[in-house]
């Protein structure tokens, strides 16, 4: 079943409108017909069992029928990644939202290659929260991953102080893995990932991001790709906090 934000704050029973661009993905490439079912999603993230009325290229209007439960993870996971190159950024947005994630933060960090401007960062982050949104959609999830515009690691510092529990998962880290940090930090419920680009991190911000609070972990005994550690670290919070498994 095909799932649609709406607009506005939705309530059973009433009449509602699909957002612009899911009135015309549904009515000209789904070619959807008055009666069908579908999910509906509105601005706080409440899904509706909902029906379709009226069907036109202009408008999209649908009945709430049935309030579903919230599907949200309890656990709250930041992911904060330096820069990739290509079009890694997308596939870990996309990803990241269909595991439950709450936010993922670009990081300019040492040893990125790819320098965005605050334009392009701009653009970045429009795009990302586009791939975000239909992630969200495909996988029925109520919420949406949030993504940031790229930050600096200054403009950083008060966010990732306030998470319960901030992970640097690095490859010189030994003997502290995931499971270790569920065991020794089992009440956290706001769990914020640092993860380094291709290059990975400099000693320097490992050690300032120490100075957080921040705590070394190891994502096991082989090196992973940036995209492949953020899933990863991503998954295993959620699995030994979070709603997974």
């Amino acid at each position: 079943m095909n799932s649609f934000y709406i607009e506005g704050r939705g309530e059973v029973g009433a009449t509602v409108s699909l957002k612009p661009e899911d009135a015309k993905h549904c009515a000209q490439v789904l070619r959807m017909e008055s009666g069908e079912s579908f999910y509906a999603i509105d601005v706080q993230n409440r899904r509706f069992l909902a029906a379709l009325q009226a069907v036109s290229k202009a408008e999209c209007t649908a009945l709430l029928r049935e309030a579903l439960s919230d599907n949200e993870a309890e656990l709250r996971v930041t992911v904060y990644q330096g820069l990739p190159k290509a079009d890694k950024l997308e596939l870990i947005a996309q990803k990241l939202t269909e595991l439950g994630a709450a936010k993922l933060v670009p990081v300019k960090m040492e040893r990125c290659v790819v320098k965005l401007n605050d334009k392009d960062g701009q653009k970045k982050q429009e795009r990302l929260q586009k791939i975000a949104r239909e992630a969200a959609k495909q996988c029925k999830r109520g919420g949406c991953l949030e993504v940031a515009a790229p930050q600096t690691w200054k403009q950083l510092r008060d966010a990732m102080s306030a998470h319960d529990l901030l992970l640097v998962p690095w490859e010189d880290a030994r003997g502290f893995g995931m499971k270790a940090a569920r065991e020794a930090f089992p009440e956290a419920r706001d769990v914020g990932i640092v993860i380094g680009p291709e290059g990975g991190m400099s000693e320097n911000e490992v050690r300032a991001l120490e100075e957080l609070g921040a705590k070394q972990i190891t994502l096991g005994p082989r090196i992973l790709r940036t995209e492949t550690a953020a899933i990863a670290a991503a998954t295993m919070a959620m699995l030994l906090w979070g709603d997974i498994g």
